[in-house]
């Protein structure tokens, strides 16, 4: 079947998110897949000529032409007539959970559901949003892509939508995770003051569900000898970083057991990942967790939370812990630093799970997932 699809693009922007990076692997390859015989790109009420420049702090958007801007000032009717048109003739995909009113029919993709598991780690506009909008959307919607199946269920339970007309497509770590040696990523973590092999990572946003709080008392926790030679770095954004979380830091890097890097450059990210000793994820909810993904795919051995759906994604290559239980965590995160043969094997099966997700993979099930519509 010969499918003709808009993308929708407003995640695009310098600074990629999860959803900007999911967006952009799409917008690369569903072109060149062999059932796509046009692509075209859609932003806010705009077409996109090329999705390239909005990564481009000093792009200019190549809107589609000059008379459509027009058409926008003199007649905002006229172009959502015009909008339904072509869109009644593609396959129209949301992959930031919302279906424009003209794509009735259409894909969307559902990431997670933390906007109403977790509402206190979003912000207010977002929340508006998604009272406004959501419903609508899943109402228009054709179908519905998740990133796991932990996901699919939820979202098919949680929103009453038959499981047929779900489909969960997996994501992946960019080709940039992959091993390194120690030559190869000193130089980037000498500008943090680190060495290869020299501390633990997580890669993570400071907010409740991602239990760094825990984190940190487990590490805090371990035998100062332990603690000391491998110190805990912790990068992402400050999000719900309470003053609790921040004395503890502060406690900790005082006593040189934890450092908040907070973001650090793109490109730093695959040496800092392959450098460190341990990778630690204590999230207790997720639709997919692509940094332990990234951990995987960098040869780093990998701790996460037992819950949600990390326990699948990371398929049986990660040790699994209860954060809550800080106690036992502190001890599973001595026995991941220390024992030899379990960070071996880790690392074995890490990357031969991390080996098995594709961004080529994700376009192509993204695609079939489409002409399930037909």
């Amino acid at each position: 079947m010969s499918l003709r699809v808009i993308l929708s693009v407003e995640a695009l922007e310098p600074r990629l998110s999860g959803i900007g990076r999911y967006s952009w692997e799409l917008a690369q390859r569903l072109p060149f897949i062999e059932d796509v015989h046009n692509v075209r790109y859609y932003r806010n009420g705009e077409w996109i000529a090329d999705p390239a420049l909005l990564l481009d702090p000093a792009g200019i958007p190549l809107w589609g032409n000059k008379q459509l801007r027009w058409l926008r000032k003199r007649n905002k009717w006229a172009l959502r007539l015009r909008d339904a048109v072509v869109m009644r003739g593609h396959m129209f995909h949301g992959p930031n959970y919302f279906l424009p009113a003209a794509a009735a029919g259409g894909v969307i993709t559902v990431h997670d559901l933390s906007i109403f598991r977790f509402p206190e780690t979003h912000p207010a506009d977002r929340l508006r949003q998604f009272e406004r909008y959501f419903r609508l959307s899943v109402d228009r919607a054709g179908h519905i892509i998740t990133d796991s199946e932990t996901t699919r269920t939820e979202v098919a339970d949680f929103l009453g939508f038959d499981m047929a007309k779900v489909t969960a497509v997996p994501l992946a770590a960019s080709p940039a995770f992959h091993p390194r040696s120690a030559d190869e990523v000193a130089p980037t973590l000498a500008r943090y003051n680190l060495v290869p092999q020299g501390y633990a990572l997580c890669v993570s946003t400071v907010e409740p569900r991602k239990r760094i709080t825990e984190l940190l008392h487990a590490w805090e926790n371990l035998p100062p000898a332990v603690r000391n030679r491998w110190p805990l770095m912790v990068t992402g954004g400050a999000g719900w970083l309470s003053e609790a979380v921040r004395d503890l830091m502060d406690k900790g890097a005082r006593q040189g057991w934890v450092r908040y890097l907070g973001f650090v450059p793109e490109e730093d990210l695959p040496p800092l990942y392959a450098g460190a000793a341990l990778f630690v994820y204590p999230s207790v909810y997720e639709g997919f967790g692509l940094p332990p993904v990234e951990a995987m795919a960098s040869g780093v051995p990998v701790v996460v939370a037992n819950a949600s759906c990390l326990p699948e994604v990371t398929g049986g290559a990660a040790m699994l812990v209860q954060p809550e239980d800080v106690s036992d965590f502190s001890r599973r995160l001595e026995q991941a630093l220390l024992d030899a043969s379990w960070r071996q094997a880790a690392v074995e099966k890490g990357l031969g799970v991390a080996g098995d997700y594709s961004w080529d993979r994700c376009a192509t099930e993204t695609v079939a997932a489409y002409q399930r519509l037909g």
